[in-house]
């Protein structure tokens, strides 16, 4: 015999169906359109051919691809390991028994609550002026020019500016998780000699790596889809230096008339951040398990 639906399951499955509804036309119905334009010339205008895994073929050998990918990699990695390192130390300080922190809380996280276009244009107007003019004041020619106008130091002002917004939440996290280690735990350490680093290396760490690894896996996908902070403070220059895959997709695919070919390319972009989302799950996890 069949079960009968009760009427609290019948109304989880009412609030739920419109969700899993807008869920489909908005998230997976347009990865599905994009995943058939990638087979096609489409300009983004206009009719189209199907063109088979030509553009697939074509992003195997566009230098401007791999560039922009070389960059978002070497961004999102280097601003993983910072926000995290920064994120944690900030989450230590907060946690610790001092004066005023949830006000000091309050006032870290305000970054977070500002849109990222909106922090890029306040941190290009201070990269070209005022960063400049202090400079040359002091007389150190290393910043007496805009970082933005040079393609050796325009990546280093991007990564100061996604790395200053994101440490905000990341630390929320660490703190979130150093509330929940009790104080027994430090109280059996001291006793055993478990103090400052060894604390945090034997004891602190370990009951924290589950938060770890929702920071590192957000961060990672994060930094991987950057485009606030390119479109606000370089546009993908100097030189296309700073020039990100999902910048790359919209300039190309949006106003370039390249949209079935940046389709293709925001396809493997997807299938990437994916993978990579699914081997920091499996290795740190297994980590999670061993400590």
């Amino acid at each position: 015999m069949k079960k009968k639906m009760t009427d609290r399951e019948r109304t989880f499955l009412l609030i739920t169906i419109p969700v899993l509804l807008l869920f489909f036309c908005f998230n997976t119905l347009p990865l599905l359109k994009g995943f058939v334009y990638s087979f096609t010339n489409f300009k983004g205008y206009g009719s189209y051919d199907y063109v088979g895994l030509r553009n697939y073929k074509d992003l195997l050998a566009d230098a401007r691809v791999g560039k922009s990918y070389l960059f978002t990699f070497k961004y999102a990695i280097v601003c993983t390991i910072l926000v995290n390192i920064i994120s944690l130390l900030l989450a230590l300080g907060l946690n610790a028994k001092i004066k005023a922190k949830s006000a000091l809380r309050a006032i870290y996280f305000i970054p977070n609550i500002l849109g990222g276009l909106v922090i890029g244009y306040i941190f290009g107007f201070f990269f070209t002026y005022i960063l400049p003019a202090i400079g040359q004041s002091l007389g150190i020619s290393a910043i007496s020019s805009s970082m933005l106008s040079r393609t050796s130091t325009a990546w280093i002002a991007i990564v100061i500016v996604g790395a200053w917004q994101s440490i905000a939440m990341n630390t929320i996290i660490y703190i979130s998780g150093l509330q929940t280690v009790p104080d027994d735990v430090y109280e059996a350490g001291s006793i055993d000699g478990a103090t400052g680093w060894k604390s945090f290396k034997n004891l602190t760490f370990p009951l924290i790596i589950p938060f770890f690894t929702i920071n590192m896996v957000l961060c990672m996908k994060n930094f991987l889809m950057v485009f606030d902070q390119i479109m606000s403070l370089t546009k993908g220059g100097p030189s296309q230096s700073t020039e990100s895959i999902s910048f790359l997709i919209y300039q190309n695919g949006m106003s370039g008339g390249q949209f079935g070919f940046q389709s293709a390319n925001a396809f493997v972009f997807f299938v990437v951040i994916v993978a990579i989302s699914v081997f920091q799950m499996t290795f740190l996890g297994k980590k999670e398990e061993q400590l």
